[in-house]
């Protein structure tokens, strides 16, 4: 997925010409600790919460600030990883998102990458979760896929977690298939190590509760 497919078109820019006010108000209301400034399509940089508050009349504008704005932004063309990247080491709740020439485009939020990821690891599918530890030379989703499909289930999601100084890595597979003991068996049989597992049924499912949960702890 690009940088310009998630761009959330609900939160316009601040101006120059804006009271601290106005975008204080904006930052509550669409819950977000950063606001691009935008002059017509030019990304001026990034304006923070932290910026404002401590200037007393919340009617100047921000443009008679003495701000040193950040200036994190994609490129329209840049793949989703590269976003998540500028929101983990930036700790942003915005990221810009221009076009070749450097124009604003849009910007992409917290929340929009929140329903990506859900997506992405099928948080709201049923399903059983199995957890394998391996050593990075034995990384075969190919391998683990024919485990899975060996009793009729397919892999809705997987993803891989490094661990530092190691040969070993960690592998998390999200399966359509309620009772996974099938295939827990067959991994076992070829000497996978199971690090954990979770049976998620009708009765038991929670994850989406979690997701919503999640969804209206950050909304608050």
């Amino acid at each position: 997925m690009l940088a310009i497919e998630l761009i959330a078109d609900s939160i316009p820019p601040v101006h120059t010409s804006d009271s601290i006010q106005k975008v204080m108000d904006r930052m509550v209301e669409f819950r977000v600790r950063q606001l691009p400034i935008v002059n017509e399509e030019q990304f001026l940089g990034l304006i923070a919460e932290s910026d404002l508050i401590e200037e007393p009349d919340y009617q100047v504008s921000i443009g008679a600030l003495g701000l040193s704005l950040v200036n994190p932004y994609v490129l329209e063309e840049q793949h989703i990883y590269d976003v998540i990247r500028l929101f983990y080491e930036q700790r942003l709740t915005v990221v810009p998102v221009l076009d070749m020439k450097k124009n604003y485009l849009g910007l992409i939020s917290i929340n929009m990458m929140n329903e990506y990821f859900a997506n992405l690891t099928s948080v709201t599918e049923p399903g059983g979760i199995i957890v394998l530890e391996i050593s990075n030379k034995n990384n075969s989703l190919a391998h683990m896929a024919q485990i899975v499909e060996s009793d009729n289930a397919q892999i809705l999601s997987s993803y891989v977690s490094m661990f530092p100084d190691s040969t070993r890595m960690e592998v998390t597979l999200k399966v359509n298939k309620l009772d996974i003991s099938a295939i827990v068996a067959t991994f076992l049989r070829y000497e996978y190590n199971i690090k954990a597992t979770f049976n998620h049924t009708g009765d038991n499912d929670n994850s989406k509760d979690r997701y919503d949960s999640l969804m209206n702890y950050l909304n608050l």
